[in-house]
């Protein structure tokens, strides 16, 4: 019980330090468009760019503790193809090329890379090497350019059975095209954030419905100037 409040403390501790938020605002749970700013400490990063959700909207995700919900309010399932809302650790960056200069650990997706969303598999929500017996996953090398460039969202670390695996920042499949539960965008500004994202500033996603605004503030008051959070 003791090692498992000193983690969640450290965790708590590296999430409220982070340097570099990227922040996604939904006008409510069943949007499936939302708009993104990036923050350094408390300074906008680029232009406020938009983004697609999960077709059917946010669900509350694991990482949610932070947040009130209202009865009527999702959580985030396996399947109901709706993107998380929380607050998440942005870890990795992955792409097709098999090099990268990102300041941010970076994974080659070779073919037989996967990430499992099998909620009975011991790798649950986890990007391995493909062993030849897994039951459900998917490739991350794809046949199409998705996940040319992606960001990996720590979302639901734990392995929660049935609360959601493989979730990721990547490339959209067309303009306003909405995805299974993840968070996409145009090439273009996907690019931006991988160049900036570095992993000595702790860069996190909040990624959450409008309501939750004044939450957000008391939490990140560097976050004073954003337009969305207004």
């Amino acid at each position: 019980m003791i090692k498992s409040f000193l983690i969640m403390t450290s965790f708590s501790i590296l999430l409220f330090s982070s340097q570099q938020i990227v922040l996604v605002v939904a006008d409510d749970m069943n949007s499936s468009q939302a708009k993104l700013e990036c923050y350094e400490a408390s300074q906008k990063a680029f232009e406020t760019m938009h983004v697609n959700l999960g077709k059917n909207g946010l669900g509350w995700g694991v990482e949610s503790e932070q947040f009130t919900k209202n009865p009527d309010d999702a959580l985030k399932y396996e399947g109901d193809k709706k993107a998380p809302a929380g607050i998440f650790r942005l870890s990795n960056i992955f792409g097709y090329a098999q090099k990268s200069n990102y300041n941010v650990p970076y994974l080659y997706t070779a073919k037989n890379l996967i990430c499992i969303d099998d909620t009975h598999s011991n790798f649950y929500n986890q990007i391995i090497m493909a062993h030849g017996d897994e039951k459900s996953f998917e490739y991350m090398k794809r046949d199409d350019a998705q996940y040319k460039l992606g960001i990996v969202v720590d979302y639901n670390k734990k392995a929660l059975k049935d609360r959601g695996s493989c979730i990721f920042m990547h490339i959209e499949r067309a303009p306003n095209s909405t995805t299974v539960g993840c968070t996409s965008m145009s090439e273009k500004n996907i690019q931006k954030i991988a160049n900036w994202l570095d992993k000595r500033k702790n860069p996190i996603l909040i990624q959450i419905p409008k309501k939750s605004a004044k939450e957000v503030l008391k939490l990140y008051p560097q976050l004073k100037n954003s337009e969305l959070l207004k």
